[in-house]
């Protein structure tokens, strides 16, 4: 009897990997944000590695580089729908690479998405937390981020990665499928 890899009724071990990774960083962007709001609130920057990188809290009521300031609500709908599709992947999951870029996703969106729930001023409305301002204070070269902005810059990089070298998330190749669907038409 022999198992055929594609199958679905293989467990989604892969979606182990996307949940102990989403985990893990979600942990480590709220532990981050509570350690800077409590540490960094009303003081100045703080600059480290010779300037290449100060720590500073700011309130971002909008996306990266002061995006969408007013909307926030439409970046809480956008942050609920990449969770959700992104549960609805991981029963399908059969590349460890695919499951560790959907789990830094999955936890940037859900880190940044706590922040505007949960947040002043109010839900959906709330503002999140940056602190990481590189090669300058204040934003002043390159948008301050956080913990979570990283997962997502980090998992889709990956994830443009391994769709460029035809990886699949069910983890087939697409050059693979693509050759088959041509021997059999």
């Amino acid at each position: 009897m022999s198992i055929d890899p594609d199958s679905d009724s293989l467990p989604p071990r892969r979606g182990i990997w996307l949940a102990l990774v989403a985990v893990v960083v979600l942990i480590a962007d709220v532990l981050t944000k509570v350690a800077v709001v409590a540490t960094l609130e009303g003081e100045p920057p703080v600059r480290l590695l010779g300037g290449f990188v100060y720590l500073q809290l700011v309130r971002n009521p909008g996306a990266a580089f002061s995006m969408a300031t007013g909307m926030t609500w439409v970046l809480s709908i956008i942050a609920v729908s990449v969770v959700v599709t992104i549960i609805w992947i991981m029963p399908k999951l059969r590349s460890v690479g695919w499951a560790i870029g959907l789990g830094l996703v999955l936890a940037g969106a859900l880190g940044n998405l706590s922040d505007r729930v949960f947040r002043a001023p109010g839900p959906l409305q709330g503002h999140v937390v940056d602190f990481v301002s590189v090669f300058g204070p204040n934003a002043e070269y390159f948008p301050v981020f956080n913990v979570a902005d990283s997962a997502i810059v980090c998992g889709g990089a990956l994830i443009v990665l391994l769709a460029l070298l035809g990886k699949d998330y069910d983890g087939r190749s697409t050059r693979t499928k693509a050759a088959t669907e041509v021997e059999t038409s």
